[in-house]
């Protein structure tokens, strides 16, 4: 049997994470049997139990497909020197991503691997890693802002994190439910949480330091 090229192998196996990401969106985990995803990708049995032999496989794989793309959007945030400037680009950049309708099903699939984080100890395990990463970052830029003097020093970084973090689960959720929002009206509002977190006076060793 000839071997088939690189690009044609991960051609295929985009195509049965299309069909799964499709299957899981519409029926949930548990609806969604690897038989309809076989179905939907078009292909055979063989061919898709060659690159995912179940469909906590193919969960985990799509789990890490999203901590790409949000490593991506982090990388974004991260390009300003200024921690809370960047802090604030992280929050538009998530705002782009919770308004683009071609993420609605990635947003869906979200929402339904939190649910079987619940029972599925492997599933969780990805979840959290997927939490884990943008609360590291922003952890990181209040960190350096305290330390630069521009935000006050009393601040929990991890709490705090965690508070924005979910936030944007719950902008999450309301999507998915059809909620009406005003994603840019709700921006806005995140952004002055974060002008909150300022020192009201400057510091001293910074202006020394200038």
């Amino acid at each position: 049997m000839p071997k088939i090229s690189e690009k044609k192998r991960e051609g295929r196996r985009q195509q049965i994470l299309d069909a799964a990401l499709a299957c899981f969106s519409e029926n949930g985990f548990h609806q969604a049997g690897m038989a309809d995803i076989v179905k939907r990708s078009g292909l055979s049995h063989g061919a898709v139990y060659l690159y995912f032999q179940s469909k906590d496989d193919l969960i985990e794989a799509l789990a890490d497909d999203r901590h790409r793309r949000e490593a991506v959007l982090n990388s974004v945030a991260q390009g300003s020197g200024d921690p809370l400037e960047a802090l604030h680009a992280l929050v538009r950049v998530y705002a782009q991503w919770l308004t683009d309708p071609a993420g609605e099903s990635r947003r869906r699939v979200g929402i339904h691997g939190w649910a079987e984080a619940l029972r599925n100890r492997r599933v969780r395990t990805s979840v959290v890693e997927g939490i884990d990463m943008p609360r590291a970052l922003i952890v990181a830029l209040i960190e350096r802002a305290q330390h630069d003097g521009l935000v006050k020093r009393d601040l929990n970084a991890d709490a705090t994190a965690r508070v924005l973090i979910s936030i944007f689960q719950g902008f999450v959720l309301q999507k998915c439910w059809g909620e009406e929002i005003d994603v840019e009206a709700c921006m806005t509002a995140v952004a002055d949480v974060i002008e909150g977190f300022r020192t009201t006076k400057p510091d001293v060793r910074r202006r020394t330091r200038a």
